[in-house]
């Protein structure tokens, strides 16, 4: 044999018999893993708002998402939220005025109300945005298969 070279198995005649290898090369496995599990976090749709609102269900299109969008929610008990922090009850009007818009447009406002709301508080609110110059306010529902 070379010198610095050497076997782990037997000689017989001109072949040299290998031993098995005994551990299993678990590399490529965690590589594609960690690729899957980044392709999974990337793909999957997160809440956009931590307010828990039971939404009402429509058969409207999606609308997608911007980046500069405002969200609004308003729960089941009527207390408005504002992203996901909660507006004390009659400062909604100045929470308001507390979002910034970008060169001078008008933010989107995505408005989110629990079905069990009564329709006069969801038109209060929007009574406020359109108080306050909030022109373009889309309502987020449930999508649904059936027509009403």
């Amino acid at each position: 044999m070379a010198m610095g070279m050497a076997s782990s198995g037997r000689r017989r005649g001109n072949r040299t018999r290998r031993a098995a290898m005994a551990e299993i090369n678990v590399t490529p496995l965690v590589d594609v893993m960690l690729v899957l599990l980044i392709i999974f976090m990337v793909t999957v749709t997160l809440p956009a708002v931590g307010v828990p609102i039971e939404l009402p269900e429509s058969r409207a299109n999606p609308v997608e998402e911007l980046p500069d969008q405002v969200n609004i929610s308003v729960d089941n008990a009527g207390r408005i939220y504002l992203e996901n922090d909660p507006v004390a009850p009659g400062g909604f009007a100045d929470a308001l005025a507390t979002i910034r818009r970008n060169d001078g447009e008008q933010p989107v406002i995505v408005l989110r109300g629990d079905t069990g709301l009564d329709y006069g508080r969801v038109m209060a609110v929007m009574g406020e945005l359109n108080r306050a110059g909030f022109k373009s306010i889309s309502l987020v529902t449930d999508g649904s298969d059936t027509a009403p």
